[in-house]
């Protein structure tokens, strides 16, 4: 029988999340609110989600990120994948080493990253805009689908695959009507948790980002900078919002994948 939690130990967690979460739930409020500059709520309005409609440099920006997320989200989903299969079952040299990598884009502070990104395209000559992005966001997103598939590849049961084999099924056919169903879960959790990544980045998008190639991150970022207005929050909002049912779409993905 499991024992209920003392009090003190629920009281102090529900003052963590609200400490974390307290800011966030500000600025959602407030992107209702119907004053201008003035952080005193003056009433309910959706004037600030409207005045997004009118503004061309929004949907441009918006155009820019889902492009980009795409983009990085199929080619991070497709390679990693491939990655994720070959760690899972193969033995090579090295093995140990190349799986450890994978938490380097992950661990590695994003201004880092930027900076080297930025290097990189730099020494090569290449001019920056849509393509180096979606190269910076698909070379930190590919760590975070591979971790995913390869947690779902580890809780497979091989001897479906080998039973399928000894039935007459080749290769192929194998990994497209028994691999396939099993790892897509997890391969569309790794996609969704990489298009969130890649859709709410602004530190490495910063560094690498060239003119007419800003993402929605960036146009905020400099709206901020102009003028505080509720239509970033507004704007935030929605962000934070299909942010946060992307990640729980991907993890509902998981836990009933690991349940069945």
């Amino acid at each position: 029988m499991n024992r209920p939690l003392p009090r003190w130990l629920v009281a102090m967690a529900a003052a963590v999340y609200l400490f974390l979460h307290l800011p966030i739930l500000v600025l959602m409020i407030f992107s209702f609110n119907d004053a201008k500059f003035s952080a005193e709520w003056r009433g309910f309005t959706l004037h600030w989600y409207q005045r997004l409609l009118e503004r061309p440099d929004v949907f441009r920006a918006l155009k820019v990120s889902l492009i980009v997320g795409a983009s990085a989200t199929v080619i991070s989903g497709v390679l990693g994948t491939l990655v994720a299969l070959a760690l899972a079952r193969h033995r090579f040299q090295g093995r140990r080493a190349f799986e450890g990598f994978l938490y380097v884009p992950i661990v590695t502070p994003e201004i880092v990253v930027g900076i080297s990104l930025l290097l990189l395209f730099a020494l090569l000559r290449f001019p920056l805009g849509l393509t180096t992005i979606t190269i910076a966001h698909v070379a930190f997103c590919i760590s975070f689908v591979v971790i995913v598939v390869l947690a779902r590849l580890k809780g497979m049961d091989q001897h479906l695959e080998e039973a399928a084999m000894i039935l007459g099924a080749d290769e192929i056919t194998t990994f497209r009507t028994v691999t396939l169903p099993q790892l897509w879960p997890g391969i569309l959790a790794g996609a969704l948790l990489a298009f969130t990544m890649s859709f709410d980045d602004f530190v490495i998008t910063s560094f690498v980002s060239g003119p007419g190639s800003s993402t929605l991150p960036i146009l905020v970022y400099g709206m901020v900078r102009k003028n505080v207005e509720p239509s970033i929050n507004a704007i935030s909002t929605i962000i934070l919002i299909v942010t946060a049912l992307l990640i729980y779409v991907a993890d509902r993905l998981v836990q009933d994948r690991s349940l069945a």
